[in-house]
């Protein structure tokens, strides 16, 4: 074992994860660590390495190079002894349309599961035990999934792709399902390109590009690094001087101030919002048609994703000599 992973507390700990397909590097010497009760979301876009890390992690793929501990073993090595400690919905889970709920719990349990009816009415499946797979919604579907990744009593739970193809009420009910999981402590590795997924549930992301580790943080710390700046937007009342334009400009975080006609946008750190709207509220004139733009995580990924390779990382502050009195 690598002395410097063998010390640690880490649920996952990765140190230059290398895998090539006949010549060509899909997994490009990534790090990366889980700590205990810890959510942890793979984005980027199809392609990026995403599934084949975590398929490393659990042993059904070997790596070319680096070193993969998990609960301090090595999984392609020591799979037999890892896989009872590590429940997964992978992205193309299935079952036979046939298969009832009840016989799937059957079908799953090893000797160490949990009570699968608790864990059925813990996701609201408890009266679909009799009803046929091919018959569940895909939400229904999906948190099936989910009972039958928890039913052995798993440390570790690794979730590819779960809302993939799920319409908007479907993907809630499986993101309140993952939050119970959150809640109670679970190590949870999350596989996403749905970006909003990510920003609701984990507690930090990591962002890959062509088998590379972009960046990584919560994802309050990837916006603010890489989702650009927030727009202010409104309407001068008739008669308003310039001048008024000048003290908006000087107010704390702004970086440019562009007025084309009546339309004003003030562009600058998300701080702006609230010292703009304190600014309007203080002249004694808040527009009917006041608006605000705050970058997300789907902003700061698509930033990322557009940078050079070798380029430093971080969203430029806006041109100042695009403003228009």
């Amino acid at each position: 074992m690598n002395l410097s992973l063998a010390g640690s507390t880490d649920v996952v700990r990765v140190r230059g994860l290398t895998k090539t397909y006949a010549g060509r590097t899909v997994v490009d010497a990534i790090d990366l660590s889980i700590a205990p009760g810890e959510v942890v979301g793979l984005i980027g876009a199809n392609g990026a390495g995403k599934t084949t890390t975590v398929e490393c992690l659990q042993g059904l793929r070997r790596p070319n190079g680096g070193t993969v501990r998990v609960f301090g073993l090595d999984p392609a090595a020591q799979a037999d002894r890892l896989r009872p400690m590590i429940g997964s919905q992978l992205q193309d889970s299935g079952l036979p349309d046939r298969l009832r709920v009840g016989e799937a719990l059957r079908l799953f349990a090893g000797p160490d599961a949990g009570d699968g009816d608790v864990l059925l009415e813990r996701f609201g499946l408890g009266h679909r035990r009799r009803l046929a797979f091919g018959t569940m919604s895909g939400g229904e579907r999906q948190r099936l999934f989910l009972v039958l990744a928890l039913l052995n009593r798993p440390q570790l739970v690794i979730l590819d792709e779960l809302t993939q193809g799920l319409d908007p009420a479907a993907r809630r009910e499986v993101w309140a399902s993952v939050t119970q999981l959150r809640e109670a402590g679970t190590t949870i590795l999350l596989v996403t390109h749905e970006l909003e997924e990510a920003e609701v549930l984990c507690d930090r992301v990591v962002a890959m590009r062509a088998g590379r580790v972009l960046d990584s943080g919560t994802p309050a710390e990837l916006v603010a690094r890489h989702g650009g700046w927030a727009t202010v937007g409104f309407s001068l009342p008739p008669g308003r001087p310039d001048d008024d334009l000048a003290a908006l400009r000087a107010l704390p975080g702004v970086q440019s101030v562009q007025r084309h006609a009546d339309q004003v946008t003030v562009i600058g750190r998300r701080s702006v919002i609230a010292h703009t709207g304190a600014w309007l509220v203080r002249r004694g004139w808040v527009p009917e048609d006041l608006r605000a733009d705050v970058p997300d995580l789907e902003t700061a990924l698509l930033a990322l994703l557009d940078s050079p390779p070798d380029s430093p990382t971080g969203s430029p502050a806006p041109s100042t000599t695009q403003e228009v009195a």
